[in-house]
């Protein structure tokens, strides 16, 4: 879908929950999914691509097709996708697709973290479909906290809201970083 057709989807869960089976069913997928809302409307009204990013972008002349693969309830994605999105909204020449995670192609199963369905998963093809550069599930500083975390017992809640602050905080500087890494190696 198109990044306006997944904030229809992603608002419509909101506006009509019952028609949702996994948010009508599951509380926690629905409040985060509220939450993601509110972060992901943040980012599409606040963040600004920086200007490295931006020539790194308006430096693409190829046709590109841009697989995010994602969904509403996870955290990680709403500042990810919105980033993202405002990253390469302006380049006639990137497609970018936005698939669901826990709908048919599964495409994610191609896809996987250490054996895990982790996402968002950005996949970044050339125009005749083959994978240049894959990204995700979230920013290597953001990975390692993470991980840090999960090792010293930390329970779950505690490291969602630990990153959710490092989101917060690094404004998207991470991401931008490791998207013109991923460029500059496709392109070499």
């Amino acid at each position: 879908m198109t990044f306006d057709e997944y904030l229809s989807y992603f608002e419509d869960i909101l506006n009509n929950t019952e028609a949702h089976e996994a948010y009508s069913t599951n509380a926690d997928y629905l409040n985060y999914t509220k939450l993601n809302w509110s972060r992901m409307n943040r980012w599409l009204r606040k963040f600004e691509p920086s200007a490295e990013m931006k020539v790194c972008i308006d430096s693409i002349k190829d046709p590109q097709h841009w697989i995010l693969i994602t969904e509403p309830w996870c955290g990680d994605a709403a500042h990810s996708v919105a980033q993202i999105y405002q990253i390469v909204k302006d380049n006639e020449y990137i497609d970018l697709d936005i698939q669901l995670r826990d709908t048919e192609p599964f495409l994610i199963d191609d896809y996987l973290t250490n054996g895990g369905k982790s996402i968002p998963k950005l996949i970044i093809r050339n125009d005749v479909g083959h994978d240049k550069a894959i990204w995700g599930p979230r920013p290597a500083a953001s990975q390692a906290l993470f991980e840090n975390m999960k090792a010293e017992g930390k329970c779950m809640e505690e490291i969602k809201e630990a990153i959710q602050r490092w989101y917060n905080e690094d404004k998207g500087i991470e991401i931008q970083k490791e998207l013109i890494e991923l460029l500059a190696e496709y392109n070499s």
